[in-house]
């Protein structure tokens, strides 16, 4: 073999990793804007954990606060919202088995779902799990909780449903308090 074969197959190698080299980059470059779109974008990841004041809140009210792009409700319960909750058998419940885990894990007994040990404190997504409508609270309908008038979901003092089309209670966000006054959701 002389010199000059050397050269060519050298120069040809050298072709062969330099065509494979940009095609990789061009395929690259060509599927990385198909997976980053995937990302949340950036308005959602800064809401990803916010935190809310509830000094405001007196026993047996409720403030909503929009949390990844969802309502949020934040309930400060009576003791007799608390005792309405906690007297009811799971078995009578439409989702009162273990399998309802939420976004926190809480099953469909009160003490599990209530922020608190107290109870006092109750954090839910706003969102009926039937077709997505935003339920109305301060004791609506028949169990003294929150009501969905688009398609009639009750919901009991604990946010979960009694009657009507919907399939599982409110879900439970994650949240902490941070002090006193201080939710942290995510």
């Amino acid at each position: 073999m002389s010199h000059a074969d050397d050269q060519t197959d050298t120069r040809r190698d050298f072709l062969y990793y330099a065509t494979a080299g940009v095609g990789a980059v061009t395929v690259g470059a060509g599927v990385w804007p198909l997976v980053n779109q995937m990302n949340p974008s950036a308005d959602v990841q800064a809401l990803s954990s916010i935190e809310v004041d509830v000094s405001g809140v007196v026993e047996g009210t409720q403030i909503s606060v929009l949390f990844l792009g969802k309502p949020v409700f934040i309930r400060r319960r009576t003791a007799e919202e608390i005792e309405a909750a906690r007297t009811v058998e799971l078995g009578d419940l439409l989702d009162g088995e273990a399998r309802n885990r939420n976004i926190s894990g809480a099953d469909a007994a009160d003490e599990n779902r209530a922020l608190d040990e107290t109870g006092e404190w109750l954090v839910m997504i706003g969102v009926c799990t039937h077709l997505g409508c935003v339920p109305i609270g301060d004791g609506a309908g028949d169990y003294g909780g929150w009501f969905c008038p688009c398609h009639g979901s009750h919901y009991d003092t604990s946010g979960r449903i009694r009657r009507g089309p919907a399939p599982e209670n409110l879900p439970i966000p994650v949240a902490s308090f941070v002090n006193e006054t201080t939710i942290k959701l995510g």
